[in-house]
This record gives structure tokens, C-alpha cells and sequence, in this order.
């Protein structure tokens, strides 16, 4: 038996936006608890995954980190296909990076699954008090105004950080469902044959392409 036969279902999530709004760190206070003070610009894409139980199935879910440099974002748009949800992220304190918010939802609309759940992250939101440049308020609406989940975060002390990935899989769950007339079957994969499904091929993905790596 394979190792994914385990699972009812693998979800496929990109982390999308600016550099240094902290993408990477949510990736990691999520799928290992971890938070790195200097972390370092991701160069192409990073893959981690975790799994959770929604509603009685084993749900695998995959977090690709994609680079939030304008210079890497060719190498990662192929990364969007087979994408059904997506975190994107901007930086309370920094209200450049939320207004490219527009741009980003552009650019994923243009390379992933037009049913893809969207979901719009705050992050930061530890430094609320003495830095915010960005209003909740005026994200929420905007948020409500295209049709996306939104939600602040800080993966520093980890405030929401669970709940923004929970709520998102629990979403994709419910539609996966929906869409199966709420008869799911065992080992159903949502990806498709162009994503690898597990660790190892991801990374002989990686070694296919040498500029996607962390350095």
C-alpha cells in the first residue's frame, strides 16, 4: 500500500504575495510548529504538508510556498495548477504589499482553477498595536466585496494560524463533498497528475528544476 492510499483526500494550497510579509514563517508555524526570526526570501517554491481529520476523513494537505519576488514569479506559475485553495498574504504594517493584493488575485485567477477558495490573511497582527497600516476593517470589506475568506494572523505567537488553514480545508472539504453528491470515496485526490502527491516526488520534481530550491 502506498503511502497516500492512507488518505481520503490531498489538498493542494499555494501561499501567494508580496516578499517578506511572512509567508514562509505561516508555513512553518503550521505544518511543524516552528518560527524562524531570520528567515531567508524562499527562491521558487517550498513544499510542506500536513495531515487533519475533518469530519471523520484523513485529509493530507500540501502548502507550497511560492516566491514573493517579482523576479521569480515566472518559475512558480506553472506551481498554480491543481491548486484548489490559496492563502493570500500581506503584511498589516506594510500597506504596499496590500495593495498588490489586486495583482496577485490577477495573476492566480490567471493560472489556477477558477473554482479555487481564496482565502485574503492578514499577517503580522502581533504588531497591531504600534504599526498597522492596513485597517481590518477595510480588508474585510474588500475581501467580502470578491468573494474571499479573510482573516488576521501572526505566525510570531501563532494567533490564528491554525484556524485560517483549518477553515480553508474545511471549505475545500465541504465543496469536494458537494461536488461528489456527499458520497466521497476512499483515496480520492483532488490534484492532478502534473502535482506530485508526496514528498519524494516533489522533490525529484525540485532536482528537475535547480532554480526552485532555498538557499
Amino acid at each position: 500500500m502506498k503511502e497516500d492510499d492512507e488518505y481520503n483526500f490531498v489538498f493542494k494550497v499555494v501561499l501567494i504575495g508580496e516578499s517578506g510579509v511572512g509567508k514562509t514563517n505561516l508555513l512553518s508555524r503550521f505544518t511543524r510548529n516552528e518560527f524562524n526570526h531570520d528567515s531567508r526570501t524562499t527562491i521558487g517554491v517550498e513544499f510542506s504538508t500536513r495531515t487533519m481529520t475533518l469530519d471523520g476523513q484523513l485529509v493530507k494537505a500540501q502548502i507550497w510556498d511560492t516566491a514573493g519576488l517579482e523576479r521569480y514569479r515566472a518559475i512558480t506559475s506553472a506551481y498554480y495548477r491543481g491548486a484548489v485553495g490559496a492563502l493570500l498574504v500581506y503584511d498589516i504594517t506594510k500597506h504596499g504589499s496590500y495593495d498588490s493584493i489586486e495583482r496577485w488575485l490577477k495573476e492566480l485567477y490567471d493560472h489556477a482553477d477558477a473554482s479555487i477558495i481564496v482565502m485574503l490573511v492578514g499577517n503580522k497582527c502581533d504588531l497591531s498595536d504600534e504599526a498597522r497600516e492596513v485597517p481590518a476593517e477595510e480588508a474585510k470589506m474588500y475581501a467580502d466585496s470578491n468573494g474571499l475568506l479573510f482573516i488576521e494572523t501572526s505566525a510570531l505567537d501563532s494567533t490564528n494560524v491554525e484556524l485560517a488553514f483549518e477553515t480553508i480545508l474545511r471549505d475545500i472539504h465541504k465543496r469536494v463533498l458537494k461536488s461528489k453528491g456527499g458520497s466521497p470515496r476512499d483515496n480520492t485526490v483532488t490534484l492532478t497528475s502534473q502535482v506530485p502527491t508526496s514528498e519524494s516526488e516533489a522533490q525529484a520534481m525540485e532536482e528537475r528544476r535547480p532554480c526552485c530550491r532555498n538557499v
